[in-house]
């Protein structure tokens, strides 16, 4: 037994546990391919001040999460712990503000945050995300908010709701960020100490705190939708009214206000059926103000985000089946050293025409050949003998029924094509 083991926090995605995953990947990448979303790869780690700038500083992830160091030259690196601020960087750096707007992009990839690991939290974890940059429309919002709903519902998680609030803009909300601190101003003795912090630092965070007494004081809090100027007002309106046109059930919540300062107007998240303190599988919204903070023209944008791992835990425990990963469909098992010769040409024969094929190595029996042949999951077993050998054929066994039959060996790769 190693003494060494993966980090804490961390954890090693094994062959049996990769069903899910390759399911939930595929599922994501082919919505995204009907939406028009094109496939975009970051670096993982970035300019620490590029998180700072955009997450928040005042943000748990900034203040206590970010996996910062210096590299060799003294360069502030962070490995990057959310995917829209190195989207919006990429959108800059590369020109594609020059491209017919909206832009749309979606990845998938590892991110990190240093937080207390359990169920569906993790410090290194994997994103899937969607960002439609460029664009005001509230009907792209109602766009990512569907693809969200899509990818959900056709993973087959029963129960799916969508929580929906707009936090208006940089006009309106300061309006509202004042009545808010006021309503807070002298209920301090029964907030706790980061909401105490928030109330100075980040007041619209003490909507999304989930300690009891602090839930009970939010709830009562005056709402950001009271608050929204003309404009945000009408294109929240305009959101809910695409979204009752695409048949997706959802419910306002004013306590939702998403734990990233770039956010602006919409933001949603997405509940399963069991509900709690880490229920969300996923949310976003709108941040319109984004591209600008990093020195680029103002580029309205919106998008969504899910975690991998929090997925696939509630797959596991709605007990969603989902489909086995391919075996190959041949075994290659042989008896004498001419015998494995023939096997491993044999293989080689089977892959150039497409056809999955592994073979027995090593001096094993006949018999534990077969074992192998059985556990690999192959459809069929290709058992090639001294007998077989100087007749030029091979025993082609059916490893669901037992059945076989003799074959010549220059017609196994067609029937095996014929059969799979």
């Amino acid at each position: 037994m190693t003494a060494y083991r993966a980090p804490r926090g961390t954890f090693d995605i094994l062959p049996e546990e990769q069903t899910y995953w390759r399911y939930l990947e595929e599922k994501a990448i082919y919505l995204c391919r009907l939406y028009g979303y094109r496939p975009l790869s970051t670096p993982i780690f970035e300019d620490a001040h590029l998180f700072a700038r955009t997450v928040g500083g005042a943000t748990d992830i900034v203040e206590k999460e970010m996996y910062v160091f210096c590299d060799k030259s003294g360069q502030e690196l962070a490995l990057r712990p959310e995917g829209t601020a190195s989207v919006c960087r990429a959108y800059l750096e590369h020109g594609l503000f020059n491209l017919p707007q909206p832009v749309k992009l979606y990845y998938v990839g590892p991110y990190f945050r240093y937080e207390r690991p359990q169920a569906g939290r993790y410090r290194q974890h994997h994103q899937f995300g969607v960002e439609a940059l460029g664009e005001a429309d509230p009907a792209l919002d109602a766009e990512v908010i569907d693809m969200a709903w899509r990818l959900f519902t056709s993973l087959g998680l029963p129960g799916i709701s969508v929580q929906l609030n707009s936090i208006g803009c940089k006009l309106c909300r300061p309006v509202y960020l004042e009545v808010l601190t006021q309503h807070y101003s002298g209920l301090t003795e029964g907030l706790c100490p980061d909401c105490r912090v928030r109330l100075t630092k980040n007041p619209l965070r003490l909507l999304d705190c989930k300690q009891g007494h602090c839930r009970e004081i939010a709830e009562a809090a005056p709402r950001m939708t009271d608050y929204l100027c003309p404009e945000c007002r009408g294109h929240f309106g305009r959101l809910q009214e695409y979204l009752r046109t695409l048949g997706i059930p959802f419910q306002l919540n004013h306590r939702l206000v998403r734990g990233f300062d770039y956010y602006t107007r919409t933001v949603f998240e997405v509940e399963p059926r069991e509900t709690g303190g880490q229920s969300s599988l996923g949310g976003g919204g709108r941040y319109d103000d984004l591209v600008e903070t990093l020195g680029g023209k103002p580029s309205p944008a919106v998008g969504f985000a899910a975690g991998l791992e929090r997925i696939i835990l509630n797959l596991k425990s709605q007990e969603v089946a989902v489909p086995s990963l391919p075996a190959p469909l041949a075994f290659i098992a042989y008896l004498g050293e001419d015998a494995k010769n023939e096997a491993v040409k044999m293989a080689s024969e089977l892959r150039r025409e497409g056809l999955g094929a592994v073979m027995a190595t090593g001096d094993k029996s006949l018999k534990a050949q077969m074992r192998q042949a059985d556990s690999s999951g192959t459809t069929y077993a290709v058992i090639i003998g001294q007998e077989e050998l100087k007749s030029r054929n091979a025993v082609l066994r059916d490893m669901r029924n037992g059945h076989q039959r003799t074959v010549p060996l220059t017609e196994v790769a067609g029937i095996l094509k014929q059969e799979q």
